[in-house]
């Protein structure tokens, strides 16, 4: 039965990007459409795709509004489609060129700016706080094993920033460069930038079997995006394909492990004395040092005679996202942060379950898990399909999001009066399902409005959706990877560094490239994929051949990572940046 719960919430989960695409009407001028140069242009060319959606930059007709006065700026984006908010909550092009004054459009250029940023950290917040312990639980509850989780769970939950944002990218024709310019640039970041970093940290030599198999696998699965991108399409199998491949990884690393742990146990002797378990204590160590911080002040503060608390101070306590005692230990930075969070941690806490299974009562807080049956399902009827559904009338009267409502506060009401305070309910696993699908939606809404606000920069200031995607939203989604490998690697553990740079671009690959073209061809049929001219050649190339440099140099060195090959690492991304950003200005063409 757990496992039926599962499945469903992850099929949910994962259809929730899929916005179907408007087609489009490809201009040849840069003048307004208007109902006047409908009846009387005759340089006006309809291309209606059919079976096909054109994945490509150069069917958005919103790029050619800075081409036009500032007066005739706003009737040309409330009439062209390519500029409405298809996948997102707010329309930024109406805003910037109907409720702002021309001469206010740096400043909106520096608010959009600063409000990505905080989109990036409060994607950062619901992914660690709440996505990522919510999977852990349903790990725990399946009692999958280390290695079936890391390459499953733990993946999804390090990378559905990453998934999703390409997801949200490839829904819309638009903007489907940003998702390719992410997955490669997020992919030359971690395995150049991060990896050199690691190893400029800490010098080490690098397991040779599992560093040649992630490298493998990363190469195969560029290399058949490469040939997509050659081709110029993609149909129904090759987007199976790339859930198929990432399968068979998953498959191929339970395999070789479990092999390799008989192996050891016969030539070496107990498990514990050899490098597996070595890897996996120190997995073990690293999380408890990450998620147990918290534990640890509780315990330190926790009163020597128990008492009783009331169900409102629960509540209450439970909604408080900021411990006192921690504030005060804290650094200003962490309080600084901690304040931009505060607002969006609030709504998150009152709307996404979280189930800790490190805790002895598993996280349980019976009002507030009462109020999430009501605010959580609320959650997904509105923010799915940006709010299409939990804004439909039925009958035309009755609205969805009321009607879900009314069921959360029955649901409410029975575990509320069958329940009490102190020991979780048998079915306590199943707020992990409801707080994994909460907040899955939650990070899909975010990914949405980044890349709403990603294409709006690309219009306003000429740059192509790729080399945003490989910059901004590249390093956005990858910058905590950076900081959490860097740290691992510090406290003795390159090695798991090292891994987490390739396992998780793996994922990031074969799921973003395969379930956003999937559910793209749920409307499409087959998924058109055009690179933006050179520069798609250029990131694609980049990436294949840092892969070819590792996979040649490190055997080389005999599987030592020195620090003179990480700052080789750092010298090949900055070139490879040099050369995209002097392709993007067209310095450098064919």
């Amino acid at each position: 039965m757990k496992s039926v719960f599962l499945a469903a919430a992850l099929v949910f989960a994962l259809r929730t990007n899929h916005v179907s695409s408007q087609k489009w009407v490809k201009l040849s001028s840069a003048l307004p459409v208007t109902a006047e140069n409908r009846t009387t242009s005759g340089d006006l060319n309809l291309q209606i795709p059919g079976a096909s959606g054109v994945l490509t930059r150069d069917g958005d007709e919103c790029d050619k509004v800075m081409n036009l006065s500032a007066a005739d700026r706003c009737e040309f984006v409330l009439n062209t489609p390519d500029c409405a908010a298809e996948g997102g909550f707010i329309n930024y092009p109406k805003i910037t060129f109907c409720l702002l004054a021309p001469n206010l459009l740096p400043l909106a250029i520096f608010l959009y700016i600063v409000w990505l940023l905080v989109m990036f950290l409060v994607l950062g917040l619901i992914a660690s706080q709440f996505f990522c312990p919510n999977l852990s639980a349903i790990s725990s509850t399946l009692r999958l094993t280390h290695n079936v989780a890391g390459v499953t769970f733990l993946a999804l939950g390090n990378g559905a920033p990453d998934v999703f944002s390409a997801m949200a990218a490839f829904s819309r024709p638009q903007t489907a460069g940003l998702a390719i310019g992410a997955l490669f640039g997020a992919g030359i970041f971690v395995t150049t930038v991060v990896a050199g970093s690691v190893t400029l940290v800490k010098p080490f030599t690098v397991a040779s079997r599992p560093f040649l198999r992630d490298i493998i696998f990363y190469m195969a699965a560029v290399f058949w995006t490469f040939t997509i991108l050659y081709k110029g399409w993609i149909d129904l199998k090759e987007a199976l394909g790339y859930l198929g491949l990432y399968v068979l990884y998953v498959i191929t690393v339970v395999v070789s492990t479990y092999i390799y742990r008989r192996r050891t146990r016969s030539l070496r002797g107990p498990l514990q004395n050899s490098e597996v378990a070595n890897d996996i204590q120190a997995s073990d160590y690293y999380r408890e040092n990450i998620n147990g911080t918290l534990q640890e002040h509780e315990a330190e503060y926790e009163p020597l005679i128990s008492f009783t608390e009331t169900t409102s101070k629960i509540f209450l306590k439970s909604i408080s996202p900021v411990d006192t005692r921690i504030w005060r230990r804290s650094h200003w930075a962490w309080r600084a942060l901690k304040i931009i969070q505060l607002p969006f941690e609030v709504v998150l806490l009152l709307t996404v379950p979280v189930v800790d299974t490190d805790k002895e009562d598993h996280n349980w807080k019976r009002p507030l898990n009462c109020l999430h049956i009501i605010t959580g399902p609320l959650v997904c009827v509105l923010t799915f399909q940006s709010g299409h559904y939990g804004l439909y009338l039925i009958q035309g009267d009755f609205p969805v999001w009321l009607l879900t409502a009314l069921i959360g506060v029955f649901l409410s009401g029975i575990v509320f009066c069958t329940t009490n305070n102190e020991r979780p309910p048998p079915y306590h696993f199943l707020f992990s399902l409801l707080g994994f699908v909460v907040s899955a939606l939650w990070i899909s809404t975010v990914a949405s409005e980044i890349v709403s606000v990603l294409h709006l920069l690309g219009i306003v200031l000429s740059l192509s959706n790729t080399v945003l995607g490989l910059t901004l939203l590249a390093w956005g989604n990858s910058i905590g990877d950076c900081f959490s490998d860097i740290t691992i690697a510090r406290q003795g553990y390159p090695r798991m560094a090292i891994s987490a740079c390739f396992g998780g671009i793996i994922f990031n690959m074969l799921f973003g490239v395969g379930l956003g073209c999937l559910l793209q061809m749920f409307h499409n049929g087959v998924v058109m994929l055009e690179p933006e001219g050179l520069l798609g050649w250029v990131l694609s190339g980049a990436l294949g051949l840092s892969l070819v440099l590792s996979f040649v140099l490190v055997p080389l060195q005999r599987f030592h990572l020195n620090r003179a090959y990480g700052i080789f690492l750092l010298i090949f991304y900055a070139a490879f940046l040099v050369v995209a950003l002097l392709t993007e200005f067209g310095k450098i063409h064919m």
